[in-house]
């Protein structure tokens, strides 16, 4: 009768979906107190109907207990940063009209203002007295005060013409065009006043990023602040990036390092001894290997730590006593924590299960640790871990959603891929799974091409969504896939449509023999390098009922000379357009449109500068002139990802029909 009943409580779970996935907490950004006995993060939500994603500061106690939201004023309260003495909390928020640097009690009382800039702020940190924030704020180079800078603000915000003009590349990133405001960083005294300019100068301090450690620290002494900067003159191919330090009430800055590719994620022992950061080898290579390192602050020496890891590494942090650093890397689908003298030795796993663990902190006494995990199957929550002992979820925020729904850990097998390699790809069931039945299924295909899929929660691709549509979704890891090594890693690159196309093959062979598996009703999908790679199996083979391709680059040679990160054509494919035109020519899936028979959903965002929205409308005019069954969606407001609510669920409804169309 347990049995039974067990049996119809499960069924009766409603299978996920789109609406369950907005319903989601989405926490980021912790940070645990000085004084061990709380932690503050920040939550986002999602308000589809306001078409807004709200996001406030909470904190939870480190023994366990109820997480509190501690803000309700505005709609963007983030990053929550404790005060050496646990007091205060500094935080980015707009309650006031614009993004600006406040404080508040831990309760959230007390909240004061502490800048007023026009340029406004973000990425706040504290120095190590207590007496200073660092912070960034997108100012006027040529500006030496905030007088200057909120006159020019107003004079382009109130200009009759938009118009822009450029006579240097980086020129546009992301889904943003440059303007003449840098970001820099900037210090103020806690308690508020002047702000000022430590970087000033005509580059961006830290450099654009899509996420990953801070690119500055501040020295536990107070008295430096450590920041990344690209010196080069041509940073639409470069990845170059340098240390710098610069004392904290401004000066000089001194150079620390001279590597010609990254360096990045600067973090200080608590000792102040010294400072460790990530590096790459390789310039222009923007997916190289991540190493971690380690400067001797008294002597200047780097010693490099992982040099016999072929992983890379992601998130740093430091224990309690400066003797070892914990870090993070992706292998084989997950998301491992291992720690390393700083002296240099072997490493050890400290956090090495089923799911994706990252961003390590510690108690100021070394005996607990906190982190976040997630899984295919959950997203993150907040964890802590004891000397000794099992870890223990601090966060619940999600398990009234979640429990509504009927959720389908993930799986994996491995195939023989290219050349004998094996190929590693995970695959999630459709809810109440019958392995009596024929189901569709959906192939998805990462981006990057340096990137994977694996155990971890995903909001633009959600694996739970397409399985609760239905289908067996299969999320492969072929050539070019991170966490494998970098030999294979670097196999993609020069070779696009080769070994990664003939892993993805053996992969769709193993699966159209799987005995629950309708080979007839097998749908690929994918965005950015996925998209290409839906585009180029477009013109090779007939196997699929339909595709979905997503911001996916359809002729190499347009595609490559539109892009704003040129350093990226350059290594993929040796060179620009016209330079090596027989090798965008050879891997352009454009070269193929006469072999183009199966039914295709493009979609793209008119703000993507990755890749140019122009590639969509080439791809889809091919494919209607060769009377190929197509649909086209644009977003006028979107890049690279559909982040708004209202068009997320646009993409995944229009998605999902499409899918449904050619193989229900």
């Amino acid at each position: 009768m347990a049995v039974f009943a067990a049996s119809v409580l499960h069924a009766q779970k409603a299978p996920f979906d789109v609406n369950g996935m907005l319903a989601l907490s989405r926490i980021g950004e912790h940070q645990i107190s000085p004084d061990g006995t709380r932690i503050a993060f920040s939550v986002q939500t999602i308000d589809t109907d306001k078409n807004t994603k709200p996001r406030h500061v909470w904190v939870v106690p480190l023994r366990g207990g109820a997480a509190r939201k501690i803000t309700s004023e505005g709609s963007a309260n983030s990053r929550p940063r404790w005060s050496p003495d646990s007091k205060r909390i500094a935080y980015i928020s707009d309650r006031g009209g614009s993004s600006q640097v406040w404080t508040m009690d831990p309760d959230g009382s007390n909240a004061k203002q502490v800048t007023t800039l026009s340029t406004e702020a973000d990425g706040v940190l504290w120095s190590g007295d207590g007496k200073w924030l660092v912070f960034v704020s997108e100012v006027y180079p040529d500006c030496a005060d905030e007088a200057c800078n909120k006159r020019k603000l107003d004079e382009d915000q109130s200009s009759k013409t938009k118009a822009r003009i450029y006579t240097a590349l980086l020129y546009r990133q992301w889904n943003t065009y440059q303007t003449a405001r840098r970001k820099h960083l900037m210090v103020v005294p806690a308690e508020g006043g002047v702000a000022k300019d430590i970087t000033p100068g005509d580059r961006d301090v830290p450099p654009f990023s899509l996420g990953g450690p801070d690119g500055y620290a501040v020295s536990p002494d107070g008295k430096e602040v450590v920041y990344i900067m690209n010196p080069d003159a041509q940073l639409a191919t470069s990845t170059n990036t340098e240390m710098y330090a610069v004392p904290l009430e401004g000066g000089a800055a001194r150079k620390l390092t001279v590597n010609p590719a990254a360096d990045h994620s600067p973090i200080y022992s608590p000792d102040g001894k010294y400072l460790a950061y990530r590096f790459q080898l390789k310039p222009g290579f923007e997916s190289d290997r991540w190493r971690l390192s380690v400067i001797d602050r008294v002597t200047g020496r780097a010693t490099v730590l992982t040099d016999n890891l072929d992983r890379s590494v992601e998130t740093i942090a430091w224990s309690a006593d400066s003797k070892q650093i914990f870090f993070s890397f992706e292998d084989r689908g997950r998301m491992v924590i291992h720690r390393i003298p700083v002296t240099g030795g072997a490493s050890q796993i400290i956090v090495n299960g089923n799911s994706y663990a990252d961003e390590p902190q510690f108690t100021p006494d070394g005996r607990s640790m906190i982190y976040v995990e997630m899984s295919g199957s959950r997203p993150s929550e907040i964890f802590r871990v004891d000397s000794g002992g099992q870890p223990v979820a601090l966060t619940h925020l999600n398990d009234a959603v979640l429990s509504r729904y009927q959720m389908t850990p993930m799986e994996e097998f491995s195939v023989e891929g290219s050349g004998g390699t094996r190929v590693q790809s995970f695959v999630v069931k459709p809810p109440n799974f019958d392995a009596t039945r024929k189901y569709p299924v959906m192939l998805l295909i990462h981006g990057g091409p340096q990137g994977a899929f694996g155990e971890l929660w995903h909001y633009r691709w959600n694996a739970q969504v397409f399985a609760g549509a239905g289908y067996v979704v299969v999320t492969p890891n072929p050539r070019g896939s991170t966490g494998y090594g970098q030999r294979f890693t670097d196999e993609v690159s020069g070779d696009w449509g080769g070994k990664a196309y003939e892993d993805l093959m053996a992969v769709a062979d193993h699966v159209a023999k799987l005995s629950y598996v309708d080979p007839e009703r097998m749908v690929a999908a994918g965005g950015s390098y996925g998209g290409y790679m839906v585009n180029w199996i477009q013109g090779h083979t007939n196997r699929f009922k339909a595709f979905i391709s997503h911001s996916g680059l359809f002729d190499l040679r347009s595609a490559n000379a539109d892009t704003e990160e040129l350093w990226f054509s350059k290594w993929e494919f040796g060179g620009l357009p016209w330079e090596t035109p027989e090798m965008h020519e050879k891997w352009s899936p454009s070269s193929f449109v006469k072999e183009f028979k199966t039914p295709t959903l493009v979609i793209h965002g008119e703000l993507d500068y990755r890749v140019g929205y122009s590639q969509a409308l080439q791809y889809f005019t091919a494919l209607q002139m060769q009377k190929v069954p197509s649909k086209l969606l644009l977003f006028p407001d979107e890049g690279h990802w559909i982040t708004k609510p209202q068009n997320t669920l646009l993409w995944y409804k229009t998605f999902i029909d499409w899918a449904n169309q050619w193989t229900k």
